[in-house]
């Protein structure tokens, strides 16, 4: 089958195709998806489709599994929840980590950048410099900036609550 024949082919195929699966999953964004997945994988053999080839068969075989394997995976998902849970309360954030993200959102993208893959991502200069595209000096200098401008904001806001911490007492 043509690149040509194959895109006349998607074009009357596709609505059809999603119907039927619409039908089999009961879910339209799902019919769409796996049919469209359906259609990638005959893409990648569209040279050995033959027009009297019951291609549209194929891709309705191929997107019917692909739901079922999607139903499978959601059902060993929900069963390991279920055996699972998630806690009933999740602590959120303190005041610390929003007072540290607050002060990194200051920063200037290249530092932030630099001190976050280096301090919290645990990757060496190097690694941040191949990473960022950087020399090795321009990380090491943002990384000095960096914390310099995180020294002095976090400073300012330990300041900041313990003059509040007066205040209360």
């Amino acid at each position: 089958m043509t690149e040509d024949e194959f895109d006349g082919f998607y074009a009357a195929a596709f609505p059809r195709l999603t119907g039927q699966l619409y039908a089999f999953t009961g879910d339209h964004g799902e019919a769409q998806d796996v049919v469209q997945e359906a259609f990638v994988r005959a893409w990648d053999r569209r040279r050995e489709f033959l027009a009297d080839g019951a291609p549209e068969a194929w891709i309705r075989t191929v997107a019917m599994r692909l739901a079922v394997s999607r139903w499978r995976r959601a059902r060993r998902w929900l069963e390991l929840v279920r055996r699972n849970p998630p806690p009933e309360h999740t602590p959120g954030p303190g005041p610390e980590r929003a007072v540290l993200v607050a002060a990194l959102r200051e920063l200037p993208e290249a530092q932030r950048m630099a001190v976050v893959l280096h301090h919290l991502c645990d990757l060496s200069v190097e690694q941040v410099a191949s990473e960022t595209g950087a020399p090795v000096g321009t990380v090491k200098a943002r990384l000095s900036r960096g914390r310099a401008a995180l020294a002095r904001r976090l400073g300012e806001a330990g300041e900041l609550g313990e003059r509040e911490d007066d205040r209360v007492r």
